[in-house]
């Protein structure tokens, strides 16, 4: 078969962030507006945002800040002036940086409205100086950048109806059996990289092990020994450092993390489960690489129909399904098997939603993965539900194409009617 559409997804799709992605993403549009001021001060920002990108930068904790929400990510965006480092953007800053950054958010010139737009991923920021200004629209992926301006002259266009043409197709080419065969024939070689992403992954879990980050959840479940715990177990391991790197990355920790479809939650959703049952199970390398491949690729399959931003979990929903198929692969799982597994996630988890990125993401998380290892169990035993029951279908595949309905249809109103619940709160 033809691997050159699975490596090239898995090489566009799985890749470094430091924070959370929405955040970043605003912070990254920002530094790129404040560049064409030409070191100029700043007289005023102005940013326009879909309701996706406030609802998942409300709460969630900026890397090296202390501090949570859009404004110090805004701030530090247009003090570093880095936007070639894309969602790295936040790495490395100094201490100097932010507080210079802190001083910017203080002149209260950051003015942030709701941008009312059927695009989920939107971010609009004009930059003001005495002499300059700069015009950036970002939309549809993190760093897509289709309109860029200086001064009023154009620098680059893209119609949002002309770009990205799949996310209006009906497929993205890739089905449940073509990412089997896929990942049960490629050279490994050619997928070793994801290896090190995992491994990243890993990194921050240790970290939210140690530390008291956000709600504790990975750590409170790994702690056996409290008398109010009864979690003493393999599956436990496997959700506490699934949850753990959840807890550390939504409180703002410092150390970067291997994102999947664009969010750092669903890398760590889909990585950390598989590569923590490899160890448990004492596999080769060649059979973990195998199992986050699949895991990799069918979540990335997944928010293809689920949207990049959405109403529903993506980490919850497509994130630990996709490490359920990877543990049902590593567990000695059929591809009937693994479609059996797709179902019984589906079946289970498919109605959770998002209501933005912060420390109660780990509680999602570990309750999904504790999901995946429970339907990746049934799925050993074939059983599965049929299409006689709910939305699933016979083939998972099918189950999977249609929670574009579910999404586009039946919550269409749903990221409005969060959003709105969560700012009465402000």
């Amino acid at each position: 078969m033809d691997t050159s559409l699975f490596v090239e997804t898995l090489k566009r799709e799985v890749c470094i962030a430091q924070g959370c992605t929405e955040p970043i993403a605003v912070s990254f549009a920002t530094s790129l507006a404040c560049e064409d001021l030409e070191g100029e001060k700043i007289e005023q920002l102005d940013l326009f945002l879909s309701t996706n990108i406030i609802k998942n930068a409300m709460g969630v904790g900026i890397p090296g800040t202390g501090e949570t929400g859009l404004e110090i990510a805004i701030a530090l965006g247009a003090i570093i002036q880095k936007s070639c480092q894309g969602l790295e953007i936040l790495c490395g800053f100094t201490d100097e940086q932010l507080e210079l950054a802190r001083q910017f958010k203080a002149l209260n010139i950051i003015n942030m409205k709701h941008k009312a737009t059927s695009e989920p991923l939107y971010i609009e920021v004009y930059a003001k100086s005495e002499h300059h200004c700069g015009h950036v629209v970002v939309a549809r992926e993190h760093t897509h950048v289709i309109l860029h301006e200086k001064d009023g002259e154009i620098i680059l266009q893209e119609e949002l109806s002309n770009i990205d043409t799949k996310q209006v197709n009906d497929d993205d080419g890739m089905s449940v059996s073509s990412i089997i065969e896929f990942c049960l024939n490629v050279d490994v070689n050619e997928i070793a990289f994801l290896l090190e992403g995992a491994k990243m992954n890993k990194a921050v879990s240790y970290e939210g092990l140690k530390h008291a980050y956000g709600l504790q959840v990975g750590s409170k479940i790994r702690d056996g020994s409290n008398q109010h715990m009864l979690n003493n177990s393999l599956a436990s391991r496997i959700i506490s450092v699934t949850a753990a790197a959840s807890d550390a990355r939504m409180d703002g920790c410092a150390m970067p993390i291997m994102t999947t479809a664009g969010s750092g939650n669903q890398g760590i959703t889909c990585s950390l489960p598989v590569y923590e049952l490899a160890l448990i199970l004492e596999k080769d390398e060649e059979q973990l690489l195998r199992a986050l491949a699949l895991s990799q690729l069918m979540t990335i399959h997944m928010k293809f129909y689920m949207g990049r931003l959405s109403p529903l979990c993506g980490a919850g929903i497509a994130g630990t399904t996709g490490a359920c198929c990877g543990m049902t692969y590593l567990l000695g799982g059929s591809e009937k098997q693994i479609g059996y597994a797709i179902n019984n996630m589906l079946s289970d988890v498919a109605g959770m939603i998002c209501d933005g990125a912060k420390s109660t993401c780990a509680l999602k998380i570990a309750t999904n993965v504790h999901a995946a290892i429970q339907c990746a169990n049934l799925a050993l035993s074939n059983i599965s539900p049929n299409q006689t029951q709910g939305i699933i279908f016979d083939e998972a595949e099918q189950t999977i194409r249609h929670l574009r309905s579910l999404v586009k249809v039946g919550l269409a109103k749903a990221d409005e009617c969060i959003l709105d619940i969560m700012l009465q709160k402000c």
